[in-house]
């Protein structure tokens, strides 16, 4: 009776498991079958059409966004602005965190404390005084101003997170490695980067998601030189309205790059937690 219950029990957790998996999965294919469909197709009918008639399925809306030099400029420009973002936010997180979490040196703690307070400072308050800072150095309108801007407002939040981590890693195993003749550096790039693999992972995914769907931040520091997709997807609907054949495959390649970097993230993650599991 008790084994019937259990079946029964993870039975229904599947199927509730399921159906949400077909409600979150249904707008990301709808999204799809609408960028393989024409204009035409997608104003006589709704995308599930296609699925009882697939021959108005092709790619000739992808080859026609690999010809439009604006998205495809939009597309690296998004590339450029994400990448370097996030990497600036991990690396100098993961060294500050450390020396927070492990270095002893004056102004600590209030350092740290100050950093805190800064999670609270909205990003529309520093949009003004950060333009004007920008338009003084040369920096405004430009890509580097645009990832100075997300470095900056990521740092705060990446070194809390990293630091409240590093700071729960046992104490004597970096104790022996330091009697062992260890340097901070090879401290730092030997033990705790590898042990803090699932919270470095987490970071960059969070950092990756933000800069690459943020429009705010772009569209008031980016000019049309160094705009991406979210401000080009935006410009395209003002221009155009309906033009879902530069929308569809437009806001699909847009939403299918931060999909697959989650989940190529996320397998490190999982190997983390494991190896952390095992030590």
């Amino acid at each position: 009776m008790n084994a019937l219950r259990r079946s029964l029990g993870n039975g229904l957790v599947q199927a509730v498991l399921v159906v949400i998996g077909l409600v979150w999965i249904t707008p990301l294919a709808g999204l799809f079958l609408s960028s393989l469909r024409s204009a035409r197709d997608n104003a006589e009918g709704g995308w599930w059409t296609a699925l009882a008639g697939p021959g108005q399925l092709s790619f000739d809306n992808y080859s026609a966004l690999l010809r439009n030099s604006g998205m495809t400029r939009a597309f690296w420009n998004t590339v450029l602005i994400s990448v370097p973002a996030t990497t600036l936010v991990v690396v100098i997180a993961a060294l500050a965190a450390y020396a927070f979490a492990w270095l002893d040196f004056p102004l600590r703690e209030p350092l740290f404390l100050l950093v805190v307070a800064l999670l609270v400072v909205p990003v529309q308050i520093g949009l003004l005084p950060v333009a004007k800072l920008f338009g003084a150095l040369g920096l405004f309108g430009t890509i580097p101003g645009v990832i100075l801007f997300h470095v900056a407002y990521g740092l705060p939040f990446a070194v809390f997170l990293l630091r409240n981590y590093f700071a729960e890693m046992p104490k004597e195993m970096l104790e022996a490695a330091r009697m062992d003749g260890g340097t901070e550096w090879r401290i730092f790039t030997r033990l705790v980067l590898p042990v803090g693999r699932p919270a470095i992972a987490s970071l960059a995914i969070f950092q990756f998601l933000w800069v690459w769907n943020d429009m705010l931040v772009a569209l008031l520091f980016a000019d049309s030189s160094a705009q991406p997709l979210t401000v080009q997807l935006q410009s395209q609907i003002r221009q155009f309205g309906s033009n879902i054949d530069v929308l569809a495959p437009g806001a699909f390649l847009s939403l299918i790059v931060p999909v697959v970097v989650f989940f190529a993230f996320q397998r490190h993650f999982v190997q983390g937690v494991m190896a952390g599991s095992v030590k």
